[in-house]
């Protein structure tokens, strides 16, 4: 963790490395929804500047991803009973929640990244982030700064976006000789500092770049 010390108190501020909330919201999730017949267990694995949890078994009830990633997704649980456990012991507020509060706790970190995929049988969420929060006082520049590092290190994609808002992901893939899963990750990190939005479905939608792009 870091420690601020403003002058206004004597005492210091604790600023945990990743916001607690959000972390706890993590292993709730891989608890509950994890895949119970399946004899693979929760992995956690924690890295210099980034912690991923895997947990065994897909999204469950059609949801998908995309879907997944907007604040008015329906969720399921494979696990009622388990989900009924931690909803009665208030653990958890209410179903389908999990990933809207870590979303709010995560934007309280203006490098933090929130990922997560299908991999293989399991599911596979990760969080990172560029530099580590030491302040609890507001910077707007902070994310602002960022957001204009990722733009520079994805230019070569966001020059063929502008070109072609209607690309699609694999035509991007082999414009720029990458593999369909890491622009998936490059949009994904262009979506999350707002220089990239989608509008539209995957067939008849397109991109559209920020302003500051």
């Amino acid at each position: 963790m870091a420690f601020e010390i403003t002058g206004k108190t004597t005492q210091r501020t604790e600023i945990f490395e990743y916001p607690i909330p959000a972390l706890r919201e993590l292993v709730l999730n891989a608890i509950i929804h994890r895949d119970y017949t399946s004899p693979v267990d929760i992995q956690i694995k924690i890295f210099d500047q980034s912690i991923t949890l895997f947990n065994p078994g897909k999204l469950f009830g059609g949801i998908t991803i995309e879907q997944l990633k907007t604040d008015s997704y329906q969720s399921q649980t494979r696990n009622k009973l388990i989900a009924e456990v931690f909803y009665l012991t208030k653990d958890i507020e209410k179903y389908g929640s999990g990933f809207i509060r870590i979303r709010r706790e995560i934007k309280e970190y203006p490098t933090m990244l929130f990922e997560y995929r299908e991999l293989g049988d399991g599911f596979l969420v990760e969080i990172k982030y560029e530099k580590q929060k030491t302040s609890l006082q507001p910077r707007n520049d902070v994310g602002k700064d960022v957001g204009k590092e990722i733009a520079f290190k994805y230019r070569s994609i966001i020059e063929t976006i502008r070109n072609n808002p209607e690309i699609t992901i694999p035509e991007l893939a082999k414009t720029s000789g990458l593999t369909t899963r890491t622009i998936e990750r490059k949009i994904s990190e262009l979506k999350n500092y707002g220089l990239l939005q989608r509008t539209g479905g995957r067939k008849e939608g397109y991109w559209a770049l920020t302003d500051e792009q």
